[in-house]
C-alpha cells in the first residue's frame, strides 16, 4: 500500500521486494472506502490517506524508483473513483509516462472497462480483470479473453486477509479457468505461508501476497524480514513441484 506506513518506507518494501525475486509488484492506491478488502487492507488505506497520499505520488514514487533501477514490472492497484476523479485519459498518460506497466481496478466488471482498458492497451500498458469463485465458465472465457498479462483469480467468497487454509474449491476452479486461457492465472486473497504457495502454483502460475506483508509492517517487522519472508515463499513456488 503507497503512504503504509510512510512512502519512504513503501519504496524501501518495493526494493527489497524485487531482491527477493518477486516478478511483479502490485502498488495499491489507498481509497476510503475498499470494497473487496479486509480489515488489514482497510487500516493501511485509512493510514495512508491521513498522510495525505495522492496519485501524484504514485507517479513520482514510481519514477524514482525507476530511475534507482527497478525493473519489475508494476502495476497501479486502484478503485475506479480515484481514476474517474482525476481523470481516465489523464491518469493512463502519466501511469505510462512515470513507468507503471499497468492497472488492476477491482470494482471495474469488464462489461464497463471498454473505455479505460483502450486506452491503456493503445499506451501499451495492461488491463488485468478478476475472476472470482463464483463466476460462471462463459463468463470465465469472456473475462481471460479481455485480461492482459494474466488473470488474476480471487481465492475467496469475501474479501482480502491472510488465511492459514486453502479453500476447498480453489483447486478444481482454477483448474477449470486454466483450460479455458493460455494466459497465466495467478492467485489471490488470504495467501500468507508457504505450504498454501505450493498448493496453490500446482494449479496455478503464482500468488499474489498483499495483506500479509502490511500485518508484518503493522507489527512492527523491520523492512529486511519482509524480505526474508518473501524469499520464503519465493522458494516455496519454485520448488512446488
Amino acid at each position: 500500500m503507497l503512504g503504509y506506513p510512510s512512502v519512504a518506507k513503501t519504496e524501501a518494501v518495493v526494493r527489497v521486494l524485487e531482491q527477493a525475486g518477486t516478478d511483479i509488484l502490485e502498488l495499491g492506491f489507498p481509497f476510503s472506502d475498499p470494497l473487496a478488502d479486509g480489515p488489514t487492507i482497510q487500516y493501511a488505506s485509512e493510514h495512508a490517506i491521513r498522510n495525505g497520499v495522492t496519485l501524484e505520488d504514485a507517479f513520482r514514487v514510481v519514477k524514482r524508483l525507476r530511475h534507482r533501477g527497478i525493473e519489475i514490472p508494476i502495476l497501479f492497484f486502484s478503485y475506479l473513483n480515484p481514476i474517474l476523479c482525476y481523470g481516465a485519459s489523464r491518469f493512463v498518460r502519466r501511469l505510462q509516462a512515470s513507468g507503471f506497466d499497468g492497472s488492476i481496478v477491482p470494482d471495474l466488471p469488464p462489461e464497463e472497462g471498454k473505455e479505460l482498458e483502450t486506452m491503456l492497451r493503445q499506451s501499451r500498458l495492461s488491463m488485468v480483470y478478476l475472476v472470482a469463485p463464483t463466476t460462471r465458465r462463459n463468463r470465465m472465457r469472456a473475462i481471460a479473453g479481455r485480461s492482459n498479462g494474466f488473470i488474476y483469480y480471487v481465492s475467496l467468497r469475501g474479501i482480502t486477509g491472510a488465511r492459514r487454509a486453502v479453500p476447498r474449491d480453489l483447486v478444481k476452479t482454477v483448474k477449470i479457468l486454466k483450460r479455458l486461457t493460455r494466459k497465466p492465472v495467478l492467485v489471490g486473497f488470504g495467501i500468507s505461508q508457504p505450504e498454501q504457495v505450493r498448493t496453490i502454483t500446482r494449479v496455478a502460475d503464482g500468488v499474489v501476497v498483499g495483506s500479509a506483508i502490511i500485518d508484518r509492517l503493522r507489527n512492527g517487522a523491520g523492512v529486511p524480514s519482509i524480505g526474508g519472508y518473501i524469499s520464503r515463499l519465493v522458494r516455496a513456488l519454485k520448488t512446488r513441484r
